[in-house]
């Protein structure tokens, strides 16, 4: 008795020299739980507002309309609620790194795992580029002579200096740029509200006029009830594209301080940012900017500076100084989300090379916890945000737009997936999903349904190729180069490995919980709540202060 008391784990933890760490008493391979609750808060909405919500969203008004646009916008968000649904039960209950892709290894089928992980990595490299490149974009609002060479440049040498440092500088720096966009949010709010009752220079309450003229569902493609159809499709593609957010926290999982409360709010805000950010900024939109504006139009086909929406509709109505805000925020925003993506394609590739879904060499980490080789590695995916200097930044942009949507959507497929695979595990061993961390509500049903949904709209996102007069190769491989990547390496994988669909009877449904419980039980962080957290940070600085005059 007395041998196997020096073998349990949580009393070596109590042992050791590390404990008032306590990054001892969970084996994290190599990473550190250093993201608190106020960090990944915000980190959440570093990777889930972006580009799409202040700038791309320009085109969905323009293909849809302001009614196909919040329509699209609303019913997608909806949707996606009921995939956070399920992938905040396995997250919180089993919060490891790279947690989705893992969970598709352990509990549906290593070839799933494999496939996911590889699928998600790729749709995490390719958005750095695009937001360095529409970075390019927002940039000539100001001067068109900025060489896109240097911002390429700047963007790839920073990204690198913030991701190899410790990951609690990563979410630091994360957690002031992501104040920007909440800033940018609010602002962009305040305009919309204030000018449509008549706060503008010619004191004019336009209200929702652009609803009714130019009016509010848009022809596309084609004419008549067809051609809105089609319109609402275009904003419904844009939405896919634009409405992120439950994967995200799915990779900060493995490096969450006290991971089952810190998760449990994060994903429980995912709601209201949904409902908020992205079904109030289709509104907005469609409110200050008729969707046949001459400068929206011709930004869609060129690279010229006032790429916003709201930027345009601010110019229009001869605000001035406002714009220049809004831009300069849209560039930290911008920037954000580039940073974020660095940080989730490198987890995912530690999280593979854990797997064995990656060579083992990637499974290093630094003394800061970083996954070092995997960082280099994703360094490379930026310079592809080079070929604007050739090709024009908006068409590159469409490029990367069309290619990595699709694996986006493939992200939510995995994650139903995974969760209707987790539910029958927990029915066949006699698990009450009652009793976990988090409980999701109205399963497996709405979990089925937002399965279906996403395997329409994925099969569905390059119908327009098909259409007479329309087919293009390029723009076809661009569409379905995700889809056709996820087929390849989900049945070349099961075919070389021989794998199997994990039997529910035989689902590991223990793994890594022992040691996520020891950490829980012997760490020293304390939950203090987001707005604790952001109290004690005050308090630091006037302690610092305080030492200072003394």
């Amino acid at each position: 008795m007395e041998e196997d008391k020096y073998k349990d784990p949580v009393v070596q933890a109590h042992s050791s020299p590390e404990f008032d760490s306590g990054e001892v008493l969970d084996d994290n391979h190599g990473l550190k739980r250093h993201l608190s609750n106020r960090k990944i808060q915000l980190i959440a909405i570093g990777g889930s507002i972006g580009t799409a919500m202040f700038v791309s969203i320009g085109g969905a008004l323009h293909s849809g309309g302001p009614g196909s646009l919040l329509l699209a916008y609303g019913l997608y968000a909806c949707v996606l609620a009921l995939v956070n649904n399920a992938m905040a039960e396995m997250a919180v209950y089993m919060p490891v790194n790279a947690s989705f892709i893992r969970h598709a290894a352990v509990w549906v089928d290593d070839a799933w795992g494999f496939m996911a992980g590889w699928n998600f990595f790729f749709y995490e490299a390719i958005l750095i580029p695009f937001e360095i490149s529409a970075l390019n974009l927002v940039l000539k609002f100001w001067r068109d002579d900025i060489p896109a060479g240097a911002i390429c440049a700047a963007c790839i040498v920073t990204y690198g200096m913030i991701n190899v440092a410790a990951v609690k500088y990563y979410g630091e720096a994360e957690f002031w740029l992501s104040w920007g966009k909440l800033l940018l949010m609010m602002i962009v709010f305040s305009f919309t509200f204030v000018t449509m009752v008549g706060g503008n220079p010619t004191h004019d309450a336009y209200g929702f006029r652009y609803w009714n003229d130019p009016g509010s569902f848009v022809e596309h493609l084609s004419t008549g009830t067809k051609g809105r159809w089609e319109g609402f499709l275009a904003a419904l593609w844009a939405a896919s594209f634009a409405i992120v957010g439950p994967e995200y926290m799915a990779m900060v999982a493995g490096e969450a301080k006290l991971p089952r409360i810190t998760l449990k709010r994060a994903f429980k805000a995912v709601y209201v940012r949904f409902g908020v950010f992205f079904i109030g900024g289709a509104l907005c939109v469609g409110i200050v900017l008729p969707w046949n504006d001459k400068t929206l139009k011709a930004n869609l086909g060129s690279s010229t500076g006032a790429a916003s929406p709201y930027v345009i509709a601010m110019q229009n109505m001869g605000v001035s100084g406002l714009p220049h805000l809004v831009n300069a925020l849209l560039f930290t925003s911008i920037y954000s989300a580039g940073n974020a993506y660095t940080y989730c394609a490198t987890r995912t590739l530690h999280g593979l090379a854990h797997d064995s879904h990656a060579p083992t060499i990637l499974r290093k980490c630094s003394r800061n916890g970083v996954p070092i080789y995997c960082l280099a590695i994703v360094m490379i995916f930026p310079l592809l945000s080079l070929l604007q200097l050739s090709n024009g930044a908006n068409q590159v942009l469409t490029w990367l737009v069309n290619i990595v949507t699709a694996g986006g959507i493939i992200d939510y497929i995995v994650i139903c997936v995974n969760f209707l695979f987790f539910y029958r595990a927990c029915r066949a061993q006699g698990v009450n999903r009652r009793e976990l961390p988090y409980y999701g509500y109205l399963q497996p049903w709405s979990t089925v349904f937002a399965l279906c949904w996403m395997i329409c709209v994925v099969t569905c996102y390059g119908y327009s190729t098909f259409l007479p007069g329309h087919w293009n190769v390029g723009t076809f491989f661009t569409y379905y180069a995700m889809v056709f990547l996820a087929i390849l390496t989900f049945s070349g994988w099961k075919l070389i490995k021989r794998t199997k669909f994990v039997n529910p009877l035989e689902a590991d449904l223990v793994w890594d919980r022992p040691a996520i419980e020891r950490y829980e039980l012997t760490t020293l962080d304390r939950d203090i709540g987001f707005w604790g957290e952001m109290l004690q940070m005050v308090g630091i600085k006037r302690e610092k202060v305080d030492e200072t005059q003394e």
